[in-house]
């Protein structure tokens, strides 16, 4: 056993001190108030000092039950509890549905198809528009909850939206695709792992009857945390309480969430940086344009370089992206390094977060970058180009 790998010095990030642009890292970098909190709550089961009720989500010092509240109206919901992850989220609600039957958009998120296999749940898909631009429409998920009519003999029992998928950074129409679920009496899961916490989300105006969210994605909080909300008419199922008591010793539980396994697992920094970050998360969503408008200069200029086209919708309107780059992935098959050269040039130059070895297309976030970081990847890219022989118009 050699126990000196896991000294201090042979744990150092590989990214620090570079830009990173990694797809699901952006929205999680995290603000300096939640930096300074780490020290204070760091030990394991830290919020957990003042725990009277035995439900993380009851604590009052630090002031979580106070916290579950203000995030329920900044979502615009009327109940919120605090998940291990987003995908932890859906088990939680898809658990509460008795029948099996679930519509997903083909971009989903591959946790939201294991969430309805662990629930036992049929899954029928909404087709997208393909290649190039890979959208989901409101008129597909009619076109599908009469499929699951004609097959099955009744609607489906539960739809799910992914807001923003996590391949190309498509914003879905989630206000139009909710009003479709209400007149066909189908409740709505809205994933926002990639929206909330960056972009203003309203679930009452967008017509969903739950809000999942990733706040080690997009609330700048420490990893495992995700959040959940839920309005009233879907309370009582989701967020049931323990019925059992021991047949000898008669014990009973009847404060604890039963699909939270009792009380969710979040009892130390992911909770505590999720707080701390909040105001800042409340701030920023108001300047969701301003970061889309630096991600659409971004993929003019990508452009700009042979081969390099972005995939998914356009104009864009989310700072995660996927670009396709035939010549990048021309120069990997003649280079020592193969597909790994891309990433380990944009490591000399101090960019890091391209998934190793992708060359024929790759994903990309900047959300949260300055001008002048978002001039350093875009040169980056540009000079490895150009030292390759490829064209770069000015």
């Amino acid at each position: 056993m050699n126990l000196s790998r896991y000294k201090p010095e042979n744990l150092k990030r590989p990214s620090s001190g570079m830009i990173n642009v990694h797809p699901i890292q952006r929205g999680g970098i995290l603000t300096k108030e939640a930096k300074k909190v780490i020290n204070e709550w760091s030990d394991g089961y830290s919020v957990c000092d003042l725990c009277f009720e035995g439900r993380v989500d009851l604590i009052k010092n630090p002031p979580i039950i106070e916290f579950k509240k203000d995030v329920a109206e900044f979502l615009n919901m009327d109940e919120v509890r605090f998940t291990a992850g987003a995908r932890h989220a859906k088990f939680v609600i898809l658990s509460a549905f008795h029948e099996k039957t679930i519509v997903v958009d083909s971009l989903a998120h591959y946790t939201s198809y294991m969430a309805a296999e662990l629930n036992d749940m049929r899954v029928y898909e909404v087709p997208n528009s393909g290649y190039p631009d890979f959208r989901i429409d409101a008129e597909s998920y009619i076109k599908t909850f009469e499929r699951v009519k004609e097959e099955t003999g009744k609607y489906p029992d539960i739809a799910l939206l992914t807001h923003v998928d996590y391949r190309y950074g498509n914003v879905a129409n989630a206000k139009e695709i909710g009003k479709v679920c209400k007149e066909y009496n189908i409740p709505l899961i809205l994933n926002t792992a990639y929206s909330s916490g960056l972009m203003e989300i309203d679930g009452k105006k967008l017509d969903v009857d739950f809000i999942v969210g990733s706040g080690h994605k997009s609330w700048a909080a420490t990893a495992p945390i995700g959040i959940l909300a839920v309005n009233y008419d879907y309370t009582d199922e989701v967020l049931r309480k323990s019925k059992l008591r021991g047949e000898w010793s008669g014990r009973g539980f009847t404060k604890k969430e039963l699909a939270f396994f009792g009380c969710s697992p979040v009892y130390g920094l992911p909770i505590i940086t999720l707080m701390a970050s909040f105001p800042s998360v409340v701030e920023r969503v108001k300047k969701w344009e301003k970061e889309v408008e630096k991600a659409r200069w971004f993929v003019r200029e990508m452009e700009k370089i042979e081969g390099v086209q972005l995939l998914g919708e356009r104009p864009k309107n989310h700072t995660l992206m996927q670009f396709e780059s035939p010549a990048f992935h021309s120069i990997a098959k003649k280079h020592k390094r193969k597909g790994f050269f891309l990433y380990h040039e944009l490591k000399k130059r101090g960019i890091f977060g391209i998934h190793p070895g992708m060359t024929k297309n790759f994903k990309i976030n900047i959300y949260g970058l300055t001008k002048e970081e978002l001039r350093r990847v875009v040169e980056a890219f540009k000079e490895i180009a150009e030292n390759y022989g490829l064209e770069v118009e000015d």
